[in-house]
């Protein structure tokens, strides 16, 4: 691996476990403003002072979210777009280059995919570009692959995860980001079959944190190397005490009573 990349892997992957805690702040393209994303310092803040990895925004916010102070933070800088107003909201595009992170300092690059849907073609051939230009530069890439389409029964099941996760491996992807598919068994065959780190995806926010720290314990003990969540981490009361939480299971092996001790005393 070229020392480039490496030293941009280590800011994005804990050196020592290999895993990782990212934290999505693209949200304001697809869906505006949402709670947690307004006052934006504040919230890399809090995260990155819990013990977050690396945040993920688009090329914009960078600018917004420099702060000059407190506990240093990876960066990475989505490539991908689209919003919920369009007529085909799950079809992504292009809206940055690796060329632009490279400006902006970033340690890596994130491109969305969404296998079954009608433009999937488009992101695919996305995606492969990206992934030779970021070859070229020492870039790391995280694919965040889901099955969204007409032709998809149920996005979690084992078998589709599984077939996301191979397609961002395939394509060059040095991280891939996917839904976790319930169960530890399964999600364990998923991460056999990918020779790169795979995370988990939050979704849509959970109905209780301890539900949270069980998903994020569970995928780790099966193989996976940490978490991409946004929402459930930046909407949460206490989003750097989660981060604590989260910290302790991802990176230091704790269970589920020992995180939920840290969130538990904070209230």
């Amino acid at each position: 691996m070229l020392l480039g990349k490496s030293v941009r892997m280590e800011r994005i992957i804990n050196r020592n476990t290999g895993r990782a805690i990212i934290v999505p702040m693209d949200h304001g393209v697809s869906v505006g403003p949402i709670y947690g994303l307004v006052d934006l310092p504040g919230t890399v803040n809090k995260v990155a002072e819990g013990g977050a990895d690396a945040v993920l925004m688009h090329k914009g916010l960078p600018r917004c979210t420099h702060r000059g102070y407190g506990k240093d933070v990876g960066l990475i800088v989505h490539l991908s777009a689209s919003t919920s107003v369009a007529t085909l909201p799950n079809a992504k595009s292009l809206v940055a280059t690796v060329e632009d992170a490279l400006r902006l300092g970033a340690d890596g690059v994130s491109v969305h995919v969404n296998l079954g849907d009608e433009t999937e073609r488009h992101m695919l051939e996305d995606l492969g570009r990206v992934t030779s230009r970021a070859m070229e530069w020492g870039m790391p890439v995280l694919a965040m692959v889901y099955a969204r389409g007409p032709k998809i029964d149920n996005e979690f099941a084992p078998g589709i995860v599984a077939h996301c996760a191979r397609v961002g491996m395939e394509l060059g992807a040095d991280l891939v980001k996917v839904n976790y598919t319930g169960d530890m068994d399964s999600f364990a065959d998923v991460c056999e079959a990918c020779c790169v780190p795979v995370l988990i995806a939050g979704g849509p926010k959970l109905d209780s944190t301890r539900e949270l720290v069980q998903v994020v314990h569970d995928s780790v003990r099966a193989g996976g190397a940490g978490l991409s969540m946004g929402r459930n981490v930046f909407q949460h009361a206490r989003p750097d005490m989660l981060m604590k939480a989260l910290h302790g299971v991802v990176h230091e092996d704790w269970d589920v009573e020992q995180a939920m001790d840290v969130l538990e005393g904070a209230e």
